[in-house]
Parts: structure tokens; C-alpha cells; sequence
């Protein structure tokens, strides 16, 4: 017990000589009393030239999308194509059993000829008895039985050539070609099977480049555009519209560029909004249909517009603050009203005019009245 007392007693003599030191140490961030004002940087906000941009989730859409289907029953006798390749229009991807198709075209053919050759001979024979007609060596009726039989036979020619014209129809139709240009997707049959004409589907084909990016927009920004950019009202067609920028899942920034070329001609009534579609490049066919992306498309027309950084904002509650910087270096407080960020500031829609000094760095350490030591500094045209 005994040998315990000295270390309790330098103990309580090392708190009572902390207490007569004085009071707790001043926190980094807040002004002792009697001491320097504290250090903030000022800045002039960036007043500039800018867009507001909106964004919208969308999906990427195939612009042509087609599914191969067969335009004659037969067995399946060829594939020629590897599952998930790039075809070009009028490639032929497969092969129906084209003996039957090509036996029927041989007699198709062959009727023709025949027709012709009945043809040619009533023809000739009706032109001899308008001969003999004149010399009265022959009747009258028996010339307008001629005449109608090469009616007859010319109409039967006819009629072979219409067969002989779908037999070939049938015989190019057992070659499936490529309708468009594209990406082709998996083979549904295999070779062997047989295929129904109009209703066994082979694959399908999207076109990639250009591609589609649709979206919908809520009915009160809809009418903020068409007031702004005139959408919907004529300037979206034709290659005529309006720029915009999409970037993928996982990307920071955008990286496609696009046209919004069309607006749909109404606001659907289930949910209030309106479908916008934007034609965007896609060479490297990095895009597939079906993909997500984000789109940030122009709100308004260029302005002159007042930024800062976010850090420079600081929040009262529900309302949003800036810190300025008065005569004699005391702070003053300033409501602000906030946009979107545009080059990685913060668009200040309302509360400034562009020429305040502004605190844009040491907000934790001010409050309205106080003076601080302000350091100016000039705040780059964009963050980004």
C-alpha cells in the first residue's frame, strides 16, 4: 500500500499543474480570444458564358432491327455465318434445299416455251386467214376462230411467265440474305431441320452504327425546353436538333456525342411524360442495343452565368449560403439559390452578381461579423 502512494501522488500533482495552466486548448478552427483573425482564401466567382445542362437515364435502341425468317418450306441445308459476326446487306446467311425449288423453275421454263411455240403457230395461223379472208377463199367465222385462238395462246404465255416468275421468286427465297447491314445473333436451327415458309425465325439482325438513345422527360421540363430550345416544334427533324452529350454505365464523364432529332407528338397520360430520341455515331460498334447511358442535354440557351465551387456553399438549414468578405475584412452572409454544376462549379442561379469577394476556402472558420486575414486568389475558368 505504501509503495502505491507515490505514483498517486505525482499523478494528481501533474493534473493540478495542468489546471493551473489555464483552460483547455483552443480548437485549430476557431479564433482564441485576443487572437489573429483566422486565415480564409477569397476569390471573385467565374462569370462566364454557359449552358445549363439537364440529365436523363435512357436506354440505346437499334435503329433497324429485323428477324430472318424463312420465305419457303424446305430442309435447312447450309448456315454461312458465325454466331454474333458483322453481315452487310444482301449476304446470304443460309441455304434451303434448293432441289425441288430448282425443279420446279426447269418446268416453269419449259411451259413457258411451250406456250410460246402454241403462240407463235396461232399467230401464224391467223395471219393466213386474214389472207385468205380478203380473197374470199375462206369464211369469216372461221378467221374469228382463228383470232381467238391466238388470244388463247397469248394468254397462256402469259400465264407461264407468271408461273415461271414465282418459281424463280421460289428459287431465289431457298437463299435467306441479309435484309440489312448489321450484327447478326445466334443461329435458331440448325442445319437439317426443316423451316416453315413466313414462320420459322433463323436469327436477327440489328443495325449498330448509327444507333438510337431514347428518353422520356417529365412534362414541366418538356415545356421549359420547347420554350428554350423550341423542341417539338419543327427544329428536331431532319438532322436539326439539339446536341447532346451520353455517357455510359461506369463512366465519369460523357463520351458520345448525339443529335436529338425527334420528339414524340404526345405526352402520355399514364405517366406524364413525353419520349425524346437522339441518333448517335457509333463507328467503333462499341454501342449495343439495349445498353443504359445517361444524358445531359441543354436546358437553356447560352448565358452569362455566376459560378463556384462547391466547397464556397455552405447550408442554413434548408437555405444555402455563401460567405463574403465586407469592408475591413468582416464576413458577411448572402443567401444564394443553386443550379446544376456546369465544368465542375456550381451555378449560382440567384443571390450574387459576379463581383463579391467570395470565401471559397476556410467556411468552417467564419461566422457573419467576424473578421478573418483573407488571402485572394483567381479561381480557374473550369474545374474539369
Amino acid at each position: 500500500m505504501r509503495s502505491r502512494l507515490p505514483s498517486l501522488l505525482t499523478v494528481l500533482s501533474g493534473l493540478a499543474a495542468g489546471l493551473a495552466a489555464g483552460p483547455l486548448a483552443t480548437p485549430a478552427y476557431a479564433q482564441a480570444p485576443g487572437g489573429p483573425p483566422p486565415k480564409v482564401t477569397v476569390a471573385k466567382p467565374v462569370v462566364r458564358e454557359i449552358i445549363e445542362q439537364d440529365q436523363y437515364t435512357g436506354r440505346f435502341d437499334a435503329i433497324e432491327y429485323v428477324e430472318v425468317r424463312a420465305r419457303v418450306t424446305g430442309y435447312l441445308e447450309k448456315i454461312n455465318f458465325v454466331d454474333g459476326q458483322t453481315v452487310k446487306k444482301g449476304d446470304v446467311l443460309f441455304v434451303i434445299d434448293r432441289r425441288p425449288y430448282k425443279a420446279a423453275l426447269e418446268q416453269a421454263q419449259a411451259a413457258l416455251a411451250s406456250a410460246k411455240a402454241r403462240q407463235t403457230f396461232s399467230q401464224t395461223d391467223l395471219e393466213r386467214a386474214q389472207t385468205l379472208s380478203r380473197s374470199g377463199n375462206i369464211s369469216e367465222q372461221v378467221t374469228d376462230q382463228r383470232r381467238q385462238a391466238s388470244l388463247t395462246a397469248q394468254a397462256d404465255v402469259d400465264s407461264a411467265q407468271a408461273a415461271l416468275n414465282n418459281a424463280q421468286l421460289n428459287y431465289d427465297f431457298s437463299e435467306v440474305k441479309a435484309p440489312i447491314n448489321g450484327r447478326i445473333s445466334r443461329r435458331l436451327v440448325t442445319e437439317g431441320n426443316i423451316v416453315s415458309a413466313d414462320q420459322t425465325m433463323l436469327t436477327t439482325i440489328v443495325s449498330l452504327d448509327p444507333i438510337y438513345f431514347s428518353y422520356t422527360v417529365d412534362e414541366k421540363a418538356f415545356l421549359k425546353y420547347q420554350n428554350s430550345l423550341g423542341i417539338g416544334m419543327g427544329q428536331t427533324q431532319q438532322g436539326k436538333g439539339v446536341p447532346i452529350l451520353i455517357s455510359l454505365s461506369g463512366e465519369a464523364k460523357p463520351t458520345r456525342k448525339g443529335t436529338l432529332d425527334f420528339v414524340d407528338n404526345r405526352v402520355d397520360n399514364a405517366t406524364g411524360t413525353i419520349l425524346l430520341r437522339a441518333t448517335v455515331p457509333n463507328a467503333d460498334l462499341f454501342i449495343k442495343p439495349g445498353l443504359f447511358g445517361i444524358v445531359s442535354m441543354p436546358a437553356t440557351k447560352p448565358f452569362q452565368g455566376i459560378l463556384l465551387p462547391d466547397d464556397a456553399v455552405s447550408a442554413n438549414q434548408d437555405k444555402r449560403i455563401v460567405y463574403l468578405l465586407g469592408p475591413e475584412n468582416v464576413i458577411q452572409q448572402k443567401d444564394v439559390v443553386l443550379g446544376p454544376k456546369v465544368d465542375g462549379y456550381r451555378v449560382i442561379q440567384s443571390g450574387l452578381k459576379g463581383d463579391e469577394m467570395v470565401v471559397v476556402n476556410g467556411t468552417s472558420r467564419v461566422r457573419p461579423g467576424a473578421k478573418v486575414t483573407p488571402e485572394t486568389i483567381e479561381l480557374p475558368p473550369s474545374k474539369t
